[in-house]
């Protein structure tokens, strides 16, 4: 049975640089509060096509700081696919993705996240607004809330022009960068399966997961950051 979600979040914080760590980092679900990670699929996933059992891996996206260790940016998460349904005339698309590892250069931990309906979008950018993407100095952290610092602000670099030594403007040119603000799939509900793992469903359209999205996993349930 599909049970729709509700509870609370709890931040955590995100650094941009990627430093290296020899020790065990404790896992995050045995943690009070819920923790996210903003990651890239190493590959397609499509509901009722990807079976059930299917080894999954995905890239940290930035960096994360959890019970005081830092987890670096590309630290690889690795779990499988718990359940690929196809839409039908009557019933809805469901897809269940569970991480359990996670491993970089100098260390690895446990872990129970699970895939959940938020996502960062890619959004069109010209002129000053146009930067490099969502990497944060070592001195900054996200605000534990899925949300990196204004993009207006001097932690972001403007891409260059070509009269860039000369202190000329960035050109208009448009280009597609990573949102700093999850959203939900549209048309996309969480919830639990009986077991209590985080699951996903739509009655729109079948269930499709890409390589160059920027997904949520999560220990817990998500709700939308308090408004600004």
């Amino acid at each position: 049975m599909f049970n729709r979600i509700v509870g609370p979040l709890s931040g955590f914080a995100i650094f941009g640089s990627a430093a290296l760590l020899s020790q065990q980092v404790p896992s995050p679900s045995a943690l009070p509060g819920v923790r996210e990670f903003p990651v890239i699929l190493q590959q397609n996933v499509t509901a009722g096509k990807t079976t059930v059992g299917t080894r999954i891996q995905a890239k940290l996206v930035v960096a994360t700081l959890v019970a005081g260790a830092v987890i670096p940016r590309n630290a690889v998460f690795s779990g499988e696919v718990i359940e690929s349904v196809a839409k039908t005339a009557t019933e809805p698309s469901r897809l269940g993705i569970r991480m359990n590892s996670e491993q970089w250069k100098n260390g690895s931990a446990s872990i129970q996240v699970y895939l959940t309906a938020w996502y960062y979008p890619s959004v069109a950018k010209t002129g000053q607004d146009l930067q490099y993407g969502p990497t944060l100095p070592a001195n900054r952290t996200w605000n534990g809330q899925g949300q990196y610092p204004d993009p207006r602000s001097t932690d972001y670099k403007p891409f260059p022009g070509r009269d860039s030594d000369q202190g000329a403007a960035a050109p208009d040119t448009p280009a597609s960068v990573t949102s700093n603000h999850r959203v939900l799939m549209k048309d996309v509900e969480s919830g639990h399966n009986n077991d209590g793992a985080i699951t996903i469903a739509s009655t729109h359209s079948n269930l499709k997961l890409d390589k160059i999205t920027t997904y949520v996993v999560a220990t817990g349930d998500l709700v939308p950051p308090p408004a600004k």
